[in-house]
């Protein structure tokens, strides 16, 4: 079975991402997934759902090759048969939880690269990629309450998901008077319960004055699990009206 819906996810391999990826499968999508590192779970479960997975094992922190890849690799696909195309920026990298000026210059690169640079060069090449082609075009990007919230000791991963907020803002104003131009959305999740909250939970208060909130959020049970986050993100991405807002809040 070729599926009509063809769906690119990156960070595929745990948390958030694993579970849009199961679900997307459950839903019958052909998927691309761009990890760290692939999963023959989810290959099996393709496999027997009767759709496609294709995995490309990448570091994101270096995303020139893995956006060249995907451009070639959508370029020669027919896109006719889709009824949809869809890219979700999921990937993310926290680095060390600490002031600026404590951060060695290639943590914060990798991070810059992972969470802001990737996403962009994964979007144009999507975006040049299926440029003539019919089917819906959507772009998700994963974004977080900390690109619209300043935090100490996270001035990398704040810097990157504002940057992420205003090149979608950016991207919707070129796309939209483009015939079938691509719908865009860079949309906060919520708060989930996954290896980065145990990161942010674990920090030295002396470096992040901010660490009793992420541990409050945690004993008070408001961290949806990565299923449900998924689950929601998903819903949010099917509305039928996606992206009349650029930028978004899944609890808005």
């Amino acid at each position: 079975m070729t599926s009509s819906h063809l769906t690119i996810l990156t960070g595929a391999s745990r948390g958030m991402g694993h579970a849009m990826a199961e679900q997307l499968i459950a839903a019958g999508h052909d998927l691309l997934c761009i990890s760290r590192k692939t999963d023959d779970a989810l290959s099996g479960q393709a496999s027997r759902r009767g759709v496609a997975c294709e995995q490309w094992p990448h570091d994101l922190a270096r995303p020139e090759s893995a956006a060249a890849k995907l451009e070639t690799w959508l370029s020669r696909r027919d896109g006719a048969g889709l009824e949809s195309i869809t890219l979700i920026n999921n990937a993310g990298l926290l680095p060390r939880i600490a002031p600026l000026g404590d951060i060695p210059a290639r943590d914060l690169s990798d991070a810059l690269r992972v969470d802001l640079e990737a996403p962009m060069l994964l979007t144009g090449a999507f975006l040049r990629a299926t440029a003539s082609w019919k089917a819906q075009r959507r772009i998700l990007n994963i974004s977080s309450g900390l690109g619209r919230r300043a935090m100490a000791s996270q001035a990398a991963y704040c810097a990157a998901k504002a940057g992420m907020d205003h090149f979608s803002r950016c991207v919707a104003l070129e796309e939209a008077d483009r015939a079938n131009g691509a719908r865009i959305c860079s949309l906060a999740p919520g708060v989930i319960d996954t290896d980065m909250q145990v990161h942010l939970r674990s920090a030295d208060s002396g470096h992040f004055p901010d660490v009793g909130t992420f541990i409050g959020l945690k004993d008070k049970g408001v961290l949806a699990s990565p299923e449900q986050a998924a689950a929601s993100v998903l819903a949010f991405l099917a509305r039928p009206d996606f992206g009349a807002s650029p930028v978004a809040d899944i609890r808005d």
